[in-house]
């Protein structure tokens, strides 16, 4: 069956006429859905905690801040963008005693409610839209008058308006310019889950790492293995983006197009591994393991991060990245962005 989509004729700004809209969190996500939602006409207020960084950041973009239960307290359609292990706490402390009867909830990934950490009342509808690409993006193509595309759910609708609010804040933030295409939170909360796990982070991050020392264990230059096996990977799915794996493969040499067919380092062992990880994911027993030890003060977490930004790759990574032309701009608007994302508080600082 063919994927719903909708685009910009679809959504009616006028639905949020009248209407608050309470931006929780000011990060990556959070500074594009109040900047663009401002500058599409709604009423906009960012709910912050008093001593956040981000207070500041925000009102010096021309945003009206409050503390999140006061933002709550006032808005007819709630986006939670707080980090998935802070919202339930920020839900339970600041925002569920204070929330308006029948105000909407909205959240940019189905987690806490899909896994139940968050459990709004049957009299708010439940939404989410959920763009495919970083908050700075999200902005970024906005001002220029384009659109990131989004998934677009409703998990509770008990008015019979929550596909209408939907699109209306899909279409505020600029996505219907791309596309909205229908989802639920289940199948948005799995699927990301195991992109993110076993292909975009899980997957290519550790076949990089793998290759690089295949190749410099067996005695050859570590600045030849990051040419193979790292800074040809950004060409390689740039073609993939602009047409699909086919692109990728007629794009490149017989002799690599006969080597990716013959292959037998990601075989079935490899899918059932990941077949593996989706059922952790679809069980819950992924949410719980990550939840579990984020409430403990997330001491496994910590130490896999330790782990693994010391990999023998980035000891000549830098140097390489170096050498590109037009990597020089790209550095220089990850250091605009960093210095942006430091101002802003991305992380645990976000509410």
């Amino acid at each position: 069956m063919a994927a719903q989509i909708w685009y910009e004729d679809d959504g009616d700004l006028s639905v949020l006429a009248g209407k608050k809209v309470a931006i929780i969190g000011y990060g990556s996500q959070g500074h594009a859905h109040a900047l663009n939602l401002r500058d599409s006409g709604v009423d906009v207020v960012v709910g912050l905690r008093p001593t956040s960084k981000s207070v500041e950041f925000a009102k010096e973009q021309g945003l009206e801040v409050k503390s999140v239960p006061e933002a709550s307290a006032e808005a007819d359609v709630i986006m939670i963008l707080a980090p998935d292990q802070f919202q339930r706490t920020i839900w339970a402390n600041d925002i569920e005693p204070n929330i308006k009867p029948g105000a909407a909830i909205a959240f940019a990934h189905g987690f806490n409610i899909h896994y139940g950490y968050i459990k709004p009342s049957a009299d708010h509808p439940v939404f989410m839209v959920a763009p495919k690409g970083p908050g700075h993006i999200v902005r970024r193509e906005y001002a220029a008058g384009r659109g990131v595309p989004v998934v677009v759910a409703v998990e509770q609708d008990p008015r019979g308006d929550g596909w209408a609010i939907t699109l209306a804040y899909a279409k505020a933030l600029g996505a219907l310019r791309a596309g909205a295409i229908k989802t639920t939170f289940k199948e948005e909360t799995e699927t990301d889950l195991f992109g993110e796990q076993d292909v975009l982070m899980g997957g290519v991050n550790h076949l990089v790492e793998c290759g690089f020392e295949v190749l410099t264990e067996a005695g050859y230059q570590p600045e030849i293995a990051y040419f193979e096996v790292c800074h040809e990977l950004k060409m390689l799915v740039d073609l993939m983006n602009e047409g699909g794996l086919n692109k990728a493969r007629w794009s490149c040499s017989d002799t690599a197009q006969y080597g990716d067919f013959i292959s037998q380092v990601v075989d079935d062992s490899t899918k059932k591994r990941m077949e593996y990880q989706l059922g952790r994911i679809q069980d819950g027993s992924f949410a719980k393991e990550f939840i579990d030890d984020q409430d403990a003060g997330a001491p496994k977490f910590k130490e896999l991060q330790e782990k693994f930004s010391h990999e023998k790759i980035e000891e000549v990574g830098p140097k390489l990245r170096g050498m590109f032309s037009w990597n020089k701009g790209e550095a220089a608007d990850a250091d605009e962005n960093q210095s942006f994302t430091g101002k802003i508080v991305r992380a645990q600082s976000e509410a």
